[in-house]
């Protein structure tokens, strides 16, 4: 017995890690490509350059292995997939690190032709902002409009663009002068890293390099509920603008846009305006009349109470003027306070309010000194 468990073992051993080695090489998933350089219109293979597996979970993310690719720029993996997580290949040439789109990690279908574009490296590649979207919110209870400004950059060149400098970024934008607190609109989405980003100014600074092909840029701010025009500067190149607009009164005014179809946007309704800049230097946007605080509602009843009241003493006096007498002087130069007041508080006022403003002003005016003539002892 004894003597047949001994022959035995080594059988069981064997079935044993043939067993260990066939489970995972059933479930190994399998990735394969090149590495390649655009140069004068056409690919050119970069030998010798080392590429990393990345893993990209919910809980945890890093590199899992590294080859180094054969004198062609081939490359090889197999790995061990985890079906809830995302699989990514980078390879670092010339100082910049390029990565790919996700890879397929299926085992029952490899990925076995993928590309990983690097480039040579120029501070003076072109970069353009080819398109331009601006969704902006209609005010909030704190009386602030949220915005959402959203820049696909694109590099037609087959050079990388880099920063010359520490000071000087690889790509720019102007910024709204209205626009507060500035920042990146969605870590989680972002193609840049808020590291890569310095708000200076009224611009927006981008150090990180910029590859051949496109990169989105979204940046969040809010600029005050109270604004009824809003001018946002052109960033060079730009193209195409797209703006999306929640207030039924608001609009485009520059560049000539074209009013589309409404969208739904997390169940708001935004208005969609399309258009290009053309010669235009900022895109200029008009807002309806923002809803007063309670306080200054309040201030411009008195104030339209005061004006009433004025009012009807002035019909009055013009009716009986042979038989009544003047307005009280204090009464009248109430009401010129109350009306300098409401006026102050006016956020923003077309040219014909103004104007009757003035001539009401000059009216209370007169009525003063008519009353101040008729009572010598008053003051």
């Amino acid at each position: 017995m004894a003597a047949s468990s001994r022959r035995l073992g080594p059988a069981l051993a064997a079935l044993a890690a043939l067993a260990a080695l066939g489970a995972p090489l059933a479930a190994q998933s399998r990735t394969a490509g090149r590495i390649l350089r655009v140069a004068a219109g056409d690919t050119l293979a970069v030998p010798r350059v080392a590429v990393v597996l990345h893993h990209v979970g919910r809980a945890a993310q890093g590199p899992v292995d590294t080859v180094v690719a054969d004198g062609a720029g081939r490359f090889d993996f197999r790995f061990r997939a985890d079906s809830s997580a995302t699989y990514l290949l980078s390879a670092r040439y010339d100082g910049i690190e390029y990565f790919s789109s996700p890879i397929a990690s299926d085992p029952a279908r490899p990925d076995t032709a993928v590309v990983v574009i690097v480039a040579d490296t120029s501070s003076g590649a072109p970069v353009a902002a080819r398109e331009r979207t601006l969704l902006i919110s209609r005010p909030d209870a704190a009386r602030s409009r949220a915005v959402v400004d959203w820049f696909v950059l694109v590099n037609a060149g087959e050079r990388t663009r880099i920063a010359p400098d520490s000071l000087r970024p690889s790509w720019a934008a102007p910024l709204p002068p209205d626009a507060q607190n500035v920042e990146l609109a969605d870590l989680r989405l972002s193609q840049f890293s808020p590291e890569a980003l310095v708000f200076r100014g009224d611009s927006a600074l981008v150090f990180a390099p910029l590859s051949p092909g496109q990169k989105e840029l979204v940046l969040q701010y809010h600029v005050p509920g109270t604004l009824r025009r809003f001018v946002v500067p052109g960033a060079a190149g730009t193209d195409s603008v797209f703006v999306l607009l929640e207030e039924s009164g608001a609009r485009v005014v520059v560049p000539v846009m074209t009013l589309g179809d409404s969208q739904r946007l997390d169940g708001r309704l935004f208005r969609r305006w399309a258009g290009r800049m053309g010669a235009a230097t900022a895109i200029e946007l008009e807002f309806p009349g923002a809803p007063l605080a309670p306080g200054t509602t309040l201030l411009l009843l008195v104030g339209a109470a005061g004006l009433g009241f004025a009012g009807l003493a002035g019909l009055a006096l013009r009716r009986r003027r042979s038989a009544a007498p003047l307005p009280d002087p204090a009464f009248l130069a109430d009401a010129i306070a109350r009306l300098d007041l409401a006026q102050q508080d006016t956020v923003e006022q077309t040219p014909e309010a103004h104007t009757a403003y003035l001539a009401e002003r000059e009216r209370l005016k007169e009525a003063l000194r008519r009353a101040l003539a008729a009572h010598p002892g008053r003051s």
